[in-house]
C-alpha cells in the first residue's frame, strides 16, 4: 500500500478561470429561438462579441439571437443570426445574416458588426481632429524660399509647418499676421502644425481685416 500511495495521483481543485471571465467587460445576452441551445456556439458568439471590444471598448450591451428559420423548398433550414449593439449615442443593429452553417452566419453577423463600430469610431476620430485637436492662431514667421513658417497660438507656443501641411490656399498666398487654424503634432524637434488652413471655417465669423 505504501508503494501504491507513492504513485496515487491527488485531484487538484479546478479553479474557475478568472481570465475568461474578465475578458468581457460587456455583457452579453445570447438567445436560441426554434432550436437547442449549444454550449459550443455559445461560447463561439461570445468570443466574436469580445472581439468587437478592441474596436469600441465602450460598448455597453451586446445582444445575439440565433434562429433556426422555416425550410425553404429547394434548400435545407438556414440558420439566422441577429446582433444588437449599444453604445454611447448609437443603436447598431445587423439584422438576420442567414446561412445552413451556424457558425458561418455568425461569423458573417460579426464581421458586418464590426464594420458598423469601424464606421462610428472614424467618424468620432473625425470629429475629435476637426474639435477637440484643433488649435488657432498666427502666422508671425514665413521663408518663400525655403517653403516653411511658423504659427504663434495665444499661449505664446509657435508650431513649425511645411509647405506640404497648407490646406486649401497656395504656401504663397499666405501672409504674415493672417489667422489659422490647424492640428497640432508633437514632432522630434519640437511643435509642428498638420492641416494648416486660414481661419475661417470652425472660427465663427472671418478674422477682421
Amino acid at each position: 500500500m505504501t508503494n501504491l500511495k507513492r504513485f496515487a495521483v491527488v485531484p487538484r481543485k479546478m479553479k474557475p478561470d478568472a481570465s475568461k471571465g474578465d475578458k468581457m467587460k460587456i455583457p452579453v445576452h445570447i438567445q436560441f429561438h426554434d432550436m437547442e441551445p449549444s454550449d459550443a456556439l455559445e461560447a463561439s458568439a461570445r468570443e466574436h462579441a469580445h472581439r468587437l471590444e478592441s474596436f469600441a471598448p465602450d460598448i455597453m450591451a451586446c445582444h445575439v439571437h440565433i434562429d433556426l428559420e422555416q425550410k425553404h423548398k429547394h434548400q435545407g433550414r438556414p440558420f439566422g443570426v441577429r446582433i444588437d449593439v449599444t453604445l454611447p449615442g448609437h443603436e447598431l443593429v445587423v439584422n438576420r445574416v442567414q446561412n445552413e452553417d451556424v457558425y458561418v452566419a455568425l461569423r458573417d453577423a460579426f464581421d458586418n458588426m464590426k464594420r458598423q463600430l469601424e464606421d462610428v469610431v472614424r467618424k468620432r476620430r473625425g470629429q475629435e481632429k476637426q474639435h477637440a485637436l484643433t488649435l488657432h492662431g498666427e502666422l508671425v514667421r514665413l521663408d518663400d524660399a525655403g517653403g516653411f513658417g511658423f504659427i504663434r497660438t495665444p499661449a505664446g507656443d509657435e508650431y513649425y509647418f511645411s509647405r506640404d501641411n497648407v490646406a486649401g490656399t497656395p504656401f504663397d498666398h499666405l501672409q504674415i499676421g493672417s489667422a489659422v487654424q490647424f492640428i497640432p503634432e508633437a514632432g522630434g524637434e519640437g511643435f509642428q502644425a498638420k492641416r494648416v488652413s486660414l481661419g475661417k471655417h470652425g472660427m465663427g465669423e472671418p478674422p477682421a481685416e
